[in-house]
Formats: C-alpha cells, sequence, structure tokens
C-alpha cells in the first residue's frame, strides 16, 4: 500500500511525501529516507527501494525537502529553480522534525495501527546523509541511522576566495548535468550555516549522536570520496562501516530507471540497512 500525503512545516512551505508498506494492522518499524543534493523523493529506483523495504516488514516514507526545486502540485521534477536557491541546512532540519512530528501524530494521515512510532530509523544519502545525522543528534525518537554515500561536512567546498565572490554577486551556478538546468545557490545557504553553526557543523555535532550509525560509502563513488565515510568513523568509533566494491554515488541508480529491479548496489545497501535496523530494533 501507498499512501501520498502533505507536510506543512512551522517555515510555511509545505512539501510532499509518501509511505509504503504492508497494510496488515501489525505495527511496524519505520523507514525515513531522505535525498540529496538535486535530487527528489521518486528519482530513478526510489520507488522500488520503498517496495523492498516494505516486503521485509518497514514502513517506508520518502519525501521532498520543502526547497529541493519540487512544489506540491508538481512533485515529479525538480522545477521551482527559485526555491531551490533559498534551500539551507536548517530548513532541511526544519522539514525532518515537520515528518518526524506528523508520523507520530494520532490525527496524521497515516494509519497509527501500521505503525511503531518507539522505532523510527532514518537513511540519508549524499546530502541527505549529514542532515540525518544532525537530525539525530538532537532528537531522540530517532532510533538509529544508516548513511549511503554521506558528505562529511556541508562547508568542505567553499573555499575563502570563492565565498567573497559569492558574498560579492548573492549567487552561484551549478549545472544539473541530467536536465540543462543552471541551479541558483543564494548565498543565504552560507550565512544560514555560519549562523546555526553549532547545530550544522557535522564533525562536531556527530560526536553528541548516542544513536547506533551505518555509515555505507561506494569505493567508486565518483561524486564524494570514501574519505567521507572514514572520516565520519574517525569521529564516531562505535559506527559500523561497510564499503561497497562496485557502488558508485547512487548506487547504481539513474533517472529515469527502467528497470523492474533494484540495482545491485542499492539492494546491497538496503540489505545492510535492514540487517543494522533490526540488530538495533
Amino acid at each position: 500500500m501507498k499512501v501520498d500525503f502533505v507536510v506543512y512545516p512551522s517555515h510555511g512551505r509545505p512539501f510532499t511525501a509518501d509511505a509504503t508498506y504492508k497494510q496488515d494492522g501489525q505495527p511496524k518499524p519505520v523507514v525515513i529516507y531522505t535525498h540529496g543534493f538535486k535530487g527528489f523523493k521518486d528519482w530513478g529506483h526510489f520507488n522500488l527501494l520503498a517496495r523492498y523495504f516494505a516486503e521485509r516488514g518497514f514502513v517506508f516514507i520518502k519525501f521532498n525537502f520543502s526547497y529541493n526545486g519540487t512544489t506540491v502540485e508538481d512533485h515529479s521534477d525538480v522545477h521551482d529553480l527559485e526555491a531551490f536557491g533559498q534551500n539551507n541546512f536548517s530548513l532541511e532540519l526544519d522539514d525532518l522534525q515537520a515528518l518526524l512530528d506528523l508520523v507520530q501524530d494520532a490525527n496524521g494521515p497515516l494509519e497509527q495501527q501500521e505503525i511503531d512510532p518507539d522505532h523510527i530509523y532514518l537513511i540519508g544519502h549524499s546530502r541527505g546523509g549529514g542532515s540525518v545525522i544532525l537530525k539525530a543528534a538532537e532528537d531522540d525518537r530517532v532510533k538509529a541511522v544508516a548513511t549511503w554515500a554521506a558528505v562529511n561536512n556541508f562547508d568542505q567546498r567553499w573555499d575563502e576566495l570563492e565565498r567573497k565572490q559569492w558574498k560579492k554577486e548573492g549567487v552561484q551556478w551549478v549545472m544539473n548535468a541530467r536536465t540543462g538546468q543552471r541551479m541558483p545557490l543564494y548565498y543565504q545557504i552560507v550565512e544560514d550555516y555560519l549562523a546555526n553553526i553549532e547545530r550544522l557543523e557535522i564533525p562536531k555535532v556527530i560526536k553528541k549522536m548516542r544513536q547506533p550509525l551505518l555509515i555505507l560509502h561506494g569505493e567508486k563513488d565518483e561524486t564524494l570520496p570514501a574519505k567521507m565515510a572514514y572520516d565520519l568513523q574517525s569521529w564516531k568509533p562505535d559506527a559500523e562501516m561497510h564499503l561497497l566494491p562496485e557502488a558508485d554515488h547512487s548506487f547504481g541508480g539513474q533517472h529515469p530507471y527502467t528497470h523492474h529491479e533494484l540495482p545491485e548496489a542499492a539492494r546491497a545497501a538496503a540489505d545492510l540497512s535492514i540487517d543494522f535496523f533490526r540488530k538495533h530494533a
């Protein structure tokens, strides 16, 4: 069963989400999947991933960050580039907060008899991996976390010269190789990071994280080097880490994804995550 719903965070811009699960009247652990930079909830193989987890006894929730460039009216792809440029890390944590609140809301859109609210797990891909670490560190409702090809810091690509130019111009542009879009990044993302650094600095915040952490990274990651996984583990030595020999940054996925089975690397990451969550149930 798949339930589509809308989340209304405190900052005022709503976002779409969906939950996939077997409707059997039994409470099931919840996995919230968090997409990365330029990602969205229905990218590539993500719907297959939702079904894979649901078949193994989880409620699998995926969502669009409110400022990821989708809208409630059209969440099929990134198209609202002005919103994309206004995104920042604090907004993403607020979105996760709103989603966690809604999962536990008896009057919310999800059937409460199908949910075990005491077993909520987070998976974060790429930049989303950083967000789920930060959210877990500040929210005890999260019981365990898995990162897939996660960043080790949010400011690792902002050197001083680039930042001065960025501040002067107010915007820098990134290319979406898939769509050919020039996507704006407004300087406000830097200002937000610096203003909230105690909440957003991954190398420091991860040390406060009490929940079990699983770190997964592809050895053939072309976007974020596997060194980032080693960094994360060095800051949280009790974390479990696996390097997947054949995995790239998207774990074999692409958009659109026309196959009917998960990519092998994504299935391997899913199996490791499922085993990890069960171990820490």
